[in-house]
């Protein structure tokens, strides 16, 4: 990238909407505040409805927040219309010309520009180099493969060197195999241009292999941001766990906190845990455990009975009661580990450093 990054921050962002339906105003973003680091890829991650898509368009300058103020680097920006903004998207459509080839597609916005010939030449040349499209220049955008049009799409972004890269769910029109190499090649452009990449996804997959930071959000509101190894292991709320991977929640009743780790009653065994609530002894509480954390055992911590048994090759995936609780195990290279079938008493066991409490 011939210029720097730009970090973006949003102050107390707020977007309302009238429900079309009741006529009643909502809040689709409900006061965030972000700081986004210059270099860094961040996912704005969340389910329909939560505001993600809300606020990338404001930050590209689609939507207009009601209250707050979006900074690019250190200028406020919410006055500009979106192409005077030093951002790019990448749509979920493409929004390709079908009637340009893919040389002209790239091109476009740098005609725009009214730039030199040789000058659009070698940068879109080299935008053909960088996403592995060279000898595809002359041909039509509609006789191109849907990956082969994403790239198109995200060469035509990066071509105009943005500080920002918004990204609208780019990858949810391809299919699942294509979806995981196209990823895999947007986060490499990505960590070679050291560009600012802002991407929105409702895909936990893609969000985690892509990100250093994740933005959960849930209704409006940031549920959590941190790395997607901190959303995984340390989510802060019920909401985070649930949505991030499989997750299992066992009730318990805290019995104290010390040297800042909760004791927990469960189902006749004491748990040593992180807790991430203001919880006080005698508070019920719910033990955070993930499947691939959990282990089946002839003898072990919590008896249990198994009602499902699953080779899924290269794991076996079992449910089992532990009193009215069901809990799923996810244990990999099951050829050297005993099979459980339907029916059969075994315990569970399981690491207090891979457990928290909510």
């Amino acid at each position: 990238m011939a210029k720097e990054p730009k970090g973006v921050r949003l102050d107390n962002i707020t977007k309302i909407y009238q429900d079309p339906k009741t006529k009643k105003d909502f809040a689709a973003v409900d006061n965030i505040t972000l700081d986004i680091k210059p270099g860094s890829f961040v996912t704005l991650l969340g389910p329909s409805g939560c505001g993600k898509t809300t606020t990338l368009r404001m930050i590209a300058g689609f939507e207009s927040p009601d209250t707050g103020d979006i900074y690019l680097g250190e200028e406020a920006i919410n006055a500009l219309t979106p192409h005077k903004r030093d951002t790019a998207m990448v749509f979920q459509s493409y929004a390709l010309l079908p009637h340009y080839n893919v040389f002209d597609n790239i091109a476009y916005g740098l005609k725009i520009r009214k730039m030199s010939k040789e000058d659009i030449y070698k940068r879109v040349m080299d935008m053909v180099d960088l996403v592995e499209l060279t000898g595809l220049e002359e041909r039509q955008t509609n006789q191109l493969s849907g990956g082969q049009q994403q790239r198109v799409a995200l060469a035509r972004a990066l071509v105009m060197e943005p500080g920002v890269l918004l990204f609208d769910e780019p990858l949810s029109n391809l299919d699942a195999k294509l979806r995981v190499t196209m990823r895999t090649e947007i986060r490499k452009i990505q960590q070679k241009l050291g560009i600012t990449a802002i991407y929105v996804t409702h895909d936990q997959s893609e969000a985690m292999s892509l990100s250093d930071q994740i933005i959960l959000m849930n209704k409006g509101k940031i549920a959590q941001i941190g790395t997607p190894q901190e959303i995984y292991f340390s989510p802060k709320n019920e909401f985070v766990a649930d949505f991030i991977g499989e997750v299992n929640f066992l009730p318990g009743k805290l019995q104290k906190i010390e040297n800042n780790k909760a004791l927990v009653a469960t189902y006749g065994t004491t748990i040593e845990a992180e807790s991430f609530e203001n919880l006080q002894p005698g508070d019920d509480c719910k033990v955070v455990l993930r499947p691939e954390s959990v282990e089946l055992h002839d003898e072990g911590r919590i008896p249990c009975e198994v009602i499902l048994s699953t080779f899924m090759g290269s794991y076996q995936y079992y449910q089992v009661m532990v009193g009215d609780t069901m809990v799923k195990i996810t244990e990999y290279n099951a050829k050297s580990r005993k099979i459980y079938k339907v029916g059969a008493k075994a315990s569970i066991t399981f690491d207090n450093s891979n457990l928290h409490v909510l």
